[in-house]
Order: structure tokens, then C-alpha cells, then sequence
């Protein structure tokens, strides 16, 4: 297969990307033919996956207007993926010129083109780490330039803890990161579930296989299981709801059911 000018040197085009999939799913084209037929076979069982993701970032978007509005200007987006339109920094200094951003993820793909979209833009940066590994990213040069953890800081964990599977220890992942952020803090974030998924749990089990089968174990939580991640957090009002319930802009009753697929919330630090 030819390698594309945008791919970075040293990624496996053979193998599926995380990233490059939910990229495919937005209508983006940064992904390869072996991302497109995992999103395809995933689909088999969950057409409305794409739905899924377009309600992931409707809700994120409304939660940086949300931060920025309640005077919190400084976000830490880990699990950034690939840009596509509207993406963080857009929304937040739309809504503040002041605010500063730094975009987390492990997927070269993801960091090369976030880079390339900051070219020139101040206050932001991107990094290549891993949401299992806290202190590469509380100790990165990237964060020290642009945040200061002295102050309040957004985080954002959108639809990224379901791909961190029980043995990492997300919930230590995440508390480490909570405790290094100052208080008046947020963390946004959303999640995967069987809760809601207008399919059998036994149909949608079978998308979850395709992302086992790609070695990107889809890890679904219950809303119980996901509440735990917004322990030391006060949690913002309507609290842990399904993502079109989360400060709507538009009627819920009018969205796609996939879109109440899993949970979403935003807490602020005690």
C-alpha cells in the first residue's frame, strides 16, 4: 500500500487505528481502507454508529461553551483523535480569545495533524502521550508552556475511557490527573454503554467483538461504573445523563436514538 504524504513514517497502514476509524464515522478522510471496512463491519450490527460520535462532539462542544462561560479558559483534551471541524480550540477561543488548549493522544496520526492545524494558532500545542501513563502528560513540556495548573483547567475526556480496558486502572489514571489540577476545576467527559443503545445487547456485542478483533478492546460500563470517574468532582447540573440530555441546544425528542447511546457529565473539582 502507498503511504499517503500525511501519514507519519513508521505507522502500520495494515493495522486499524481508533483514531482514524471515529475520523471515517465523521466523514473525515484521514483514514486508510483497513480503518473504513473495520467502521463498516462495525456498522453491520450499529448503523447508527456515526450518530454515536456526532452526539460525542455536540456534547463536548456544548461543554467547552459551558466551561468557558463559568471562567475556566484552559483545556486539556486527551484522546483528541484526528481534527475535524469544530474541534476545541476553535470553540473555546471563539468563545474567549484568551483560552489556551494542548491536544493528548497516542495515535502518531491524531498528533501530526493536530500539529499541522495549530501551525501559527498562540496558546495551543499538541502532545503524543498515553491516558494511561498521567505524569508523561503533567510532566510534558507542552502542558508546562501552555496551561498553568495553578489555575482551573477543563478536562477533557471524551469518548476515550471505554478504549482503556480494567487492568490499566483508568479510575487511578483519572484520579491522578484530577488531583493535579487546581481546585474550581472540570472534567468533561463521556462513555460507552450498553445503556441505551436502541439494538439487542447481544447485536451490539457483536460491535464491541469487532473492536476486540482489531486489538482495541471497546470496554462498555455501566452508568454506575462510569459515575466513579467523577469522584472528588461536584457534578454539574442535570449531572451524569445521556449525551442529547446534557444541556441541549435542540429538543432531545428530535435527535437520532443512537445518539442516547452511554453517558456523558461534566463535575467540577472540590
Amino acid at each position: 500500500m502507498e503511504r499517503p504524504a500525511w501519514a507519519p513514517p513508521g505507522i502500520d497502514l495494515s493495522m486499524p487505528s481508533v483514531s482514524r476509524i471515529y475520523d471515517y464515522y465523521l466523514g473525515g478522510s484521514h483514514n486508510f481502507e483497513v480503518d473504513r471496512e473495520a467502521a463498516r463491519k462495525a456498522m453491520e450490527f450499529m448503523p447508527g454508529l456515526p450518530k454515536i460520535m456526532q452526539a460525542n462532539r455536540a456534547f463536548m462542544r456544548r461543554a467547552v461553551h459551558h466551561a468557558v462561560a463559568e471562567g475556566v479558559t484552559q483545556f486539556l483534551d486527551i484522546g483528541s483523535g484526528i481534527p475535524t471541524f469544530g474541534n476545541v480550540h476553535e470553540v473555546a477561543q471563539q468563545a474567549s480569545p484568551e483560552a489556551a488548549v494542548v491536544y493528548v493522544d497516542h495515535d502518531p496520526v491524531a498528533v501530526a495533524h493536530s500539529s499541522a492545524v495549530l501551525e501559527g494558532t498562540e496558546r495551543t500545542a499538541a502532545l503524543a502521550a498515553d491516558l494511561r501513563k498521567p505524569r508523561d502528560i503533567l510532566g510534558s513540556s507542552e502542558v508546562a508552556s501552555v496551561l498553568d495548573l495553578d489555575r482551573p483547567v477543563a478536562l477533557l475526556l471524551v469518548a476515550v475511557l471505554h478504549f482503556v480496558e480494567d487492568a490499566y486502572d483508568p479510575y487511578a489514571a483519572v484520579a491522578e490527573l484530577r488531583d493535579a489540577l487546581a481546585p474550581g476545576s472540570l472534567v468533561v467527559l463521556s462513555h460507552a454503554s450498553y445503556e441505551g443503545i436502541p439494538v439487542p445487547p447481544e447485536q451490539a456485542g457483536r460491535t464491541v467483538g469487532v473492536y476486540k478483533d482489531i486489538r482495541n478492546p471497546l470496554i462498555m460500563r455501566s452508568r454506575d461504573e462510569i459515575a466513579r470517574f467523577f469522584e472528588g468532582y461536584d457534578m454539574v447540573e442535570p449531572g451524569l445523563v445521556q449525551m442529547p440530555h446534557w444541556r441541549p441546544d435542540t429538543a432531545p425528542e428530535e435527535e437520532d436514538p443512537y445518539s442516547f447511546s452511554g453517558y456523558a457529565g461534566v463535575g467540577r473539582k472540590r
